[in-house]
């Protein structure tokens, strides 16, 4: 088990991408009002977060579009741009067509580092800006790999239409060999889905034309490979393109089985297959998709981007790693050495402090298309910031969320990043007595944009009625324009209140209006001083014995 670690721990260094971000998918039968849901935390370290804006535009013949890593900024190269691309804000389209990603690596020796010429984040921004569906979407995408190359890693997006949600998982076949093996897989209208970091599709019916769509050569190439030797029916995308290990399974299709526990009963069988020390075992897979036992709301889905295993067998608040004041991130590497020469792991659910922007991509069949379609948006991790709206037709972003607005290297005042990871910085070390703080901020301004969506929307909705297209597209950009810098706004005044209220590891007292208590003289009330949590205390005094005990 000490080599398996190891060997592992060196694998995760090279892999670090592939332990990065979370989606969920929710069909429209499973959703509370019908709406389409997908959701993405853009997690790596070191990312500075920005929302891209690509208007409408028109090309003249012969027009090239040059690519560049969305990761790297490396460039590949150019090829033909179409006639008119559609317009894009972040991951959503103005037809209400939202794709979004997890990488799950898989088999290295698979990535196209030589004919390779579309990265996945370019080739998510070509989809947006040339599909207005999902299956359109999904021919887009194939169609440029095989014609292009694919230079990325496994990856698995999440492509959502008004009406349909799909899960394609994709992956190269090699340095020097063009193209790439893949299969889509259509979620149902009463299902959820989640994916992170691990390929989630297993078996699957090709013979069923509606619900799965895949390259010709998905089976064949695996055969030609070695990764897979049985019957066309047996066979498993995920198995053979990314064989599960503990780092897939763990740090990864734990989080999926986390976010299915939260609305699906009897998911401990599942336990052993996302456990990770199993897999030798063959336990029970886990299925790509459940029937939830109730519909889920918008919020439902906001404050599952936030969890941290809480009520699990993997909850990281049930070990002496959650520090002092019970905080529910660990420190990365999640591998770490330990004083007897072993290698142990952290935990890593979905919410995790190193996210750039989180997204909730809502899509609505009934609205028009200007209305229907909301990218709600937050630029760090989602336990410690608000998501706010942003029209999927939107004529601009936020100056707070926008490129240029600070950098990776470059601290602003008006960029979201940036002030919000200033406040959660301040949470993390004490987080059992500031989090509350956050969160009842953070709650009230979700809660006031959940309750104002309608009456806006309403709006928006009778202009276009009347034929005011543009006027209800104003309407709804300067609404996102507002809300977003409105958070700002809070989010420093909290920030400062913060280090009013916290400072020095003592909490001065407020009035019930919020004010600080203040003595006769004008003065602060000499504030509280409430040291370590009892549990924290018990295991200082279980360490030390009498050496501090007052006699």
């Amino acid at each position: 088990m000490k080599k398996l670690f190891i060997l592992l721990s060196l694998t995760l260094l090279s892999l670090a991408p592939s332990l990065a971000c979370t989606n969920f998918l929710i069909g429209k039968n499973a959703s509370a009002d019908g709406s389409t849901m997908i959701t993405y935390n853009q997690d790596s370290y070191g990312m500075y977060g920005h929302l891209v804006y690509l208007p409408a535009a028109d090309h003249p013949a012969g027009a090239v579009r040059k690519i560049f890593d969305g990761d790297t900024n490396h460039y590949y190269g150019d090829i033909p741009e179409v006639a008119h691309t559609y317009q894009v804000v972040g991951y959503i389209n103005e037809h209400q067509l939202a794709i979004m990603e997890t990488t799950f690596g898989g088999r290295l020796e698979l990535a196209d580092t030589i004919t390779g010429k579309i990265d996945y984040v370019s080739l998510m921004h070509l989809a947006l800006q040339r599909a207005k569906t999902a299956r359109e979407a999904i021919k887009v995408m194939t169609d440029l790999v095989a014609e292009y190359g694919y230079a990325s890693e496994g990856e698995s997006f999440s492509i959502a239409d008004p009406n349909e949600i799909w899960v394609m998982e994709m992956i190269g076949k090699g340095p020097g060999r063009k193209g790439a093996v893949w299969v889509a897989q259509r979620i149902p209208d009463d299902a959820i889905c989640c994916h992170a970091n691990q390929s989630r599709i297993h078996k699957f019916n090709i013979k069923d034309k509606q619900n799965v769509i895949c390259s010709k050569d998905v089976i064949d190439f695996a055969r030609e490979k070695g990764y897979f030797t049985g019957k066309d029916a047996d066979f498993s995308f995920s198995a053979a393109y990314s064989p599960a290990n503990l780092e897939t399974q763990r740090f990864c299709d734990a989080r999926a089985w986390s976010f299915f526990n939260k609305w699906v009963d009897g998911m401990e069988r599942y336990l052993p297959f996302v456990d990770g020390r199993h897999c030798q075992e063959n336990p029970e897979v886990m299925p790509l998709w459940f029937v939830p036992r109730q519909k889920l709301s918008l919020a439902d889905v906001m404050n599952a981007m936030r969890d941290h295993y809480e009520g699990t067998p993997f909850d990281v608040q049930k070990d002496l790693g959650q520090g002092p004041w019970e905080m529910p991130y660990r420190p990365t590497p999640l591998y770490f050495k330990g004083p007897d020469g072993q290698v142990y792991f952290n935990e890593r659910p979905i919410s995790t402090q190193q996210t750039a922007m989180t997204f909730v991509a809502q899509m609505r069949s009934w609205l028009p298309n200007a209305v229907g379609g909301v990218l709600w948006v937050g630029n760090d991790d989602p336990n410690m910031c608000a998501y706010t709206p942003i029209y999927c037709q939107a004529d601009r972003v936020p100056e707070c969320y926008a490129e240029g607005t600070g950098s990776d290297t470059e601290f602003s005042w008006k960029s979201a990043f940036w002030v919000e990871n200033w406040v959660a910085n301040m949470v993390y070390p004490r987080y059992s007595v500031i989090f509350p703080e956050l969160q009842k901020e953070r709650d009230a301004i979700e809660e006031a944009l959940l309750k104002a969506q309608s009456d806006i929307e309403a709006k928006a909705v009778r202009l276009c009625e009347e034929g005011h297209h543009t006027e209800a597209r104003r309407l709804l950009s300067g609404y996102g324009v507002r809300k977003a810098q409105g958070m700002l706004a809070r989010w420093k005044k909290l920030g400062e209140k913060i280090i009013v209220k916290y400072n020095d590891m003592a909490v001065k007292k407020e009035n019930p209006d919020g004010t600080f208590k203040k003595t006769p003289d004008g003065l602060a009330v000499p504030p509280e001083r409430p040291g370590y949590p009892m549990t924290y205390r018990k295991q200082i005094i279980e360490q030390t014995g009498t050496r501090f005990l007052d006699n």
